[in-house]
């Protein structure tokens, strides 16, 4: 039986692979009991992979300086840093694709681990450019974070319930747009984008 080599032997393509198991696939399972959720409009994956390269790059560079200094390198400092940087980086990563992720497809809306099928969504409220509040300013986030994500920005939306929520993503002029357009296609009955070419 062969030995399975460590990480830091295994060529970056299998690493990336391992990452990406370990994070799961955030587009599977919820909208499982939705249905078809139809072409991909908006996608933000939450987590950028630099997160878990930037410990195995600083290590690299330690021992750059450690060969070209004097003394002996201490590679048993250097591993135990190494393995902390990336286990780090790697949680990280997991922690951003699950929670902050988000996905509008044609028929529903992942924010995180929740996802609400577009017809439950009745309206989108436009950006608030007053000074005025806005009750959908306070409204919980959808996902399971209790408000919305750093370096993120919320779009008031009124459910079926008539209850507010604000679904949220970094681009969110974008977003916005995006969601208005879905939802509305949703409301007409309108055939799929990607039918439209075919």
């Amino acid at each position: 039986m062969g030995e399975e080599k460590p990480d830091a032997d295994r060529p970056a393509d299998e690493l990336d692979a391992a990452i990406d198991e370990a994070a799961g696939d955030p587009d599977e399972d919820p909208a499982d009991t939705l249905g078809d959720p139809g072409a991909v409009l908006f996608d933000e994956p939450g987590g950028s992979k630099m997160a878990i390269w930037i410990g195995p790059v600083m290590i690299a560079a330690v021992l750059v300086l450690e060969i070209v200094g004097r003394g002996r390198i201490h590679w048993e400092v250097l591993t135990i840093f190494g393995v902390l940087l990336v286990g780090f980086g790697m949680l990280q990563y997991v922690a951003a694709r699950r929670h902050v992720s988000v996905l509008l497809t044609e028929n529903t809306l992942r924010q995180g681990a929740e996802t609400v099928a577009l017809a439950d969504i009745l309206e989108v409220y436009p950006e608030n450019r007053t000074q005025d509040y806005q009750k959908w300013e306070s409204a919980r986030a959808l996902g399971e974070l209790h408000a919305v994500p750093r370096r993120r920005k919320g779009v008031g939306v009124r459910l079926t319930d008539d209850k507010l929520a604000q679904a949220w993503a970094r681009d969110v002029d974008r977003f916005r747009t995006e969601l208005n357009e879905a939802v509305l296609a949703v409301k007409l009955g309108l055939t799929s984008r990607g039918d439209s070419g075919s």
